[in-house]
């Protein structure tokens, strides 16, 4: 089994992250779990965290291995524990193109309870919202929102509209008109308008 899980996961590529879930089909939990903890102690893989996985690529340039994504750890996190969320605050704006700074802590709504773990250099944090703020709209729309949120009311400029609306296709846009209708009325406001 261990060789089969191996194969399935050099068969996706570099970069992806694990979970024990993601190999029930080849065994049952406990034996998948420990083919994994030999894959990580045989150097193939990398343990981010308990039950976590990591398929690192080798960077020539920097004479190490890459560390993983803190988005795809946030979203094979979320995947995990079965959260729905989207990102909040300042990785919202990032995502968006509305800010170049990097940030140690990536923040993410969802529909769980309050968690932040420390994955090496970065922090992932989830913030537990209501349903009605995640659940059952798209990521882009709930990505949106909590950006617009994250610049604030009064404070959204022509500028940031443009490049949010730029980012969308004619499709999206219709999308989000439907799935925004709830939120508070500013947000809904600005998003019309980025959507007109």
């Amino acid at each position: 089994m261990t060789t089969q899980i191996y194969e399935r996961i050099k068969e996706v590529g570099h970069d992806e992250i694990y979970i024990v879930g993601d190999f029930l089909d080849l065994g049952e939990y406990h034996a998948v779990r420990k083919a994994l903890l030999r894959l990580d102690e045989a150097g193939k893989i990398q343990k981010i965290m308990r039950g976590v996985y990591y398929y690192p690529r080798y960077s020539e340039l920097i004479d190490e291995y890459e560390a993983p994504s803190p988005g795809k750890v946030a979203d094979t996190l979320a995947r995990k524990f079965g959260w729905t969320i989207a990102p909040c605050a300042d990785t919202a704006l990032n995502q968006l193109g509305l800010s170049t700074q990097v940030t140690a802590k990536w923040s993410y709504i969802s529909d769980g309870p309050y968690h932040e773990f420390q994955i090496g250099a970065f922090t992932i944090e989830f913030r537990h919202r209501n349903n009605r703020e995640i659940s059952g709209i798209s990521r882009q729309t709930a990505t949106v929102i909590q950006a617009l949120k994250a610049i604030g009311k009064n404070n959204v400029t022509d500028a940031q509209m443009d490049i949010i609306r730029r980012r969308l296709s004619d499709e999206d846009k219709a999308t989000m008109l439907k799935e925004a209708h709830q939120v508070t009325v500013w947000v809904y406001d600005l998003i019309k308008q980025i959507c007109e």
